[in-house]
């Protein structure tokens, strides 16, 4: 039976056998009363390694980013984030659910806000009329945007523009560890940018669930709080967390590897008669459209014929991802899938 080559997204990993030894070896407790010895490890190591005070394990980074807009705002606040952020597209409607708030959004190009743009989106406090605003979120790597990267020095010169209007600063980092890689960027810059920092580990890290929200000991204090209203709370989760101390110690160099295979598909979809243009590759997100007069409909089908599978975004937009659980012999057999296309 032919293996299936699964390239909608990272998040389809599945945890290495290594992993899955350290999983069932670790000593658990229970959360909820702070007692897992493996959760409190992960934790602490997560953020000693950003430079920040405290780490809170959740199941998934939607609620790592709605605890944490929930805690830098009130109802009726406003959020400024980019028109193709995570927060803004795929959580539900988590902003106006959980917190009460409206958002405001910057559309430049590859999902990438700019310190200009953010400072243009800045409510005068004074106007009674609108929404004050009161938090700004980056996403990096960004994933409608292609997998791109923000430069620390744009980081900055928005933090700058957070500190002189008095907002918070959050950032989405489910895929930041790949920005870290391939930007060859410390964690400890990044935590001294940001007031809150989402990072998730069942991505390109390989782990089945988990993602930290990191920041001050007085913030996290109160995420805590919002976590057991959301039922975030957990028993035994130091299993899980085994799996995260795993992927930090293990997974991370390791995606260069994912990014190598990106730029492989990007090189074979360019000489692919189906395709009109691919966009940009810094990482390990490969977004691309088809020519006029190609369906994504057929394009599909014919890569399902070779069990290839993909993900299609909406707007024409189509994607690969490869991550840990496809080989650079599978990569190879796609790509050669692609250049026999006519």
């Amino acid at each position: 039976m032919t293996a299936t080559i699964d390239l909608r997204s990272d998040t389809v990993t599945r945890p290495t056998q290594a992993m899955q030894e350290a999983m069932w070896k670790a000593p658990v407790g229970d959360d909820v009363f702070k007692e897992d010895p493996s959760l409190n490890e992960l934790e602490k190591k997560a953020a000693q390694m950003f430079g920040m005070e405290a780490a809170l394990f959740c199941p998934s980074g939607t609620m790592t980013n709605q605890i944490a807009i929930k805690v830098h705002t009130v109802p009726g606040e406003e959020v400024i984030c980019h028109a193709l952020s995570h927060i803004y597209n795929y959580e539900g409607g988590g902003v106006a659910f959980n917190s009460g708030c409206q958002v405001r959004l910057t559309h430049g190009p590859k999902g990438l806000m700019t310190a200009p743009e953010v400072e243009a989106l800045v409510q005068n406090p004074n106007d009674i009329h609108a929404a004050p605003s009161r938090l700004v979120v980056a996403e990096n790597t960004t994933n409608k945007g292609g997998g791109a990267c923000y430069e620390l020095e744009d980081l900055r010169a928005i933090r700058e523009v957070c500190d002189h209007h008095g907002l918070s600063f959050h950032l989405d980092g489910a895929r930041l560890w790949n920005a870290l890689v391939a930007k060859n960027q410390e964690p400890q810059d990044y935590g001294a940018i940001f007031h809150s920092i989402s990072i998730c580990l069942s991505k390109g890290l390989g782990c089945p669930v988990g993602s930290l929200l990191l920041g001050s000991q007085e913030f996290i204090t109160k995420a805590r709080r919002i976590r057991k209203r959301m039922g975030g709370g957990m028993r035994q989760a130091g299993y899980l967390a085994a799996a995260g101390i795993y992927a930090l110690d293990h997974h991370i160099e390791r995606l260069a590897e994912d990014h190598q295979k990106a730029q492989s598909l990007k090189e074979a979809l360019e000489h692919c008669a189906w395709v009109d243009r691919v966009e940009p590759v810094e990482t390990n997100i490969v977004i691309f459209y088809l020519k006029e007069g190609k369906s994504a409909e057929a394009f599909s089908k014919m890569l399902a014929k070779h069990h290839i599978l993909h993900t299609a975004m909406g707007q024409g937009k189509l994607r690969f991802v490869p991550h840990l659980d496809v080989s650079s012999e599978q990569i190879a057999a796609v790509c050669q899938v692609l250049q026999n296309m006519t």
